[in-house]
């Protein structure tokens, strides 16, 4: 069953516009959290997918030890090497101030690893985001993070968690969801369980669910909405398939956080509806760049291959109209 219209309707309201309006910057900046020694490519396809989506800037906050090699996959990205071992999260507290005051959206987690060193950087910078009323997105690494204390994304409702096969099912466990909930009810239920925020459970379909009520009336049940993304995508999943759905999300939240500061449209769409609009439209754009990789090449597609089909996919679900330029 494909995504409502109204949906589709409202996530083209939070794209800007190509009409000379927007000066640099208006049309997102992006922050990726994450690359240590071992793991450089989770980052970067995660920030060049937010660029090939269609955001102004994007930056990687990584390890020194991992920032050579970013630097050398693009010189599109900034490259911010100040997660050091040897610095505590403290002592780094006001430079990542300084850093996202300049971001819309913060995605933490790609390539970022379980060293307890950037995993204390990574809880620092969240509450760092959090203070700044920052969209956020949590993925792979950063969604350990989250679960070894899930107060910490309770009730925040600028987040967007996007758990595969493995990480959902921790998730469930730990956030203590019966195990003979229904299969696809259980994104509902983690997302009710940690106050209404919005889990994006990827698998065979996407299941988003949110709680996208803005003013529910005081001890009145809360409003779930669950959105099922169909979009076909390839027979064989990439390995950074997630980063590039990652990074995607958080192109549309920056897009979402320039059209609540009235950078273009006319704040029709509620802020509550943001992270599910935002979920969903990287959802259909993933899985149809997986799709369309897949169709060239076949088992041998890989991750780098996809970020080829982006734009096609983009205007696939969103009108040649939306994206310009010549596919």
């Amino acid at each position: 069953m494909p995504v409502p219209k109204q949906i589709i309707s409202q996530i083209k309201q939070l794209i800007p516009p190509l009409d000379g309006s927007l000066h640099k910057g208006q049309s997102g900046r992006v922050g990726v959290l994450g690359g240590a020694l071992d793991y450089t490519g989770a980052p970067f396809f995660a920030a060049i997918s937010a660029l090939r989506v269609g955001v102004d800037l994007s930056h990687v906050i990584c390890s020194p030890t991992a920032a050579g090699a970013i630097k050398s996959y693009s010189p599109d990205l900034i490259v911010h090497p100040i997660l050091r071992e040897e610095v505590s999260p403290k002592s780094l507290r006001d430079e990542m101030k300084g850093l996202l005051s300049r971001l819309h959206v913060l995605i933490i987690g790609p390539g970022l690893g379980r060293e307890e060193y950037m995993q204390s950087h990574a809880r620092m910078a969240f509450d760092v985001a959090k203070e700044q009323n920052m969209f956020v997105v949590l993925d792979a690494d950063g969604l350990y993070m989250a679960g070894q204390d899930l107060s910490i994304v309770k009730g925040y409702s600028r987040i967007v968690l996007t758990p595969n096969v493995v990480e959902f099912k921790r998730l469930s466990e730990q956030a203590g969801i019966d195990p003979n909930t229904k299969p696809e009810e259980r994104a509902g239920a983690i997302s009710r369980k940690l106050g209404g925020i919005t889990i994006l459970q990827k698998g065979a379909n996407d299941i988003i669910c949110a709680n996208t009520s803005s003013n529910s009336a005081v001890g009145s049940e809360p409003t779930d909405e669950t959105v099922i993304v169909d979009t076909q995508g390839g027979m064989k999943r990439c390995g950074g398939q997630g980063d590039i759905l990652s990074g995607s999300v958080g192109a549309l939240l920056a897009w979402s956080k320039c059209y609540e500061d009235g950078a273009f449209g006319d704040k029709s769409v509620p802020v509550s509806r943001m992270p599910l609009l935002s979920a969903t439209g990287a959802s259909i754009i993933t899985r149809g760049a997986s799709r369309r990789a897949y169709e060239i090449m076949g088992r041998g597609v890989v991750t780098q291959d996809m970020l080829k089909e982006i734009a096609g996919s983009f205007s696939e679900a969103f009108g040649a109209e939306m994206w310009g330029g010549k596919l």
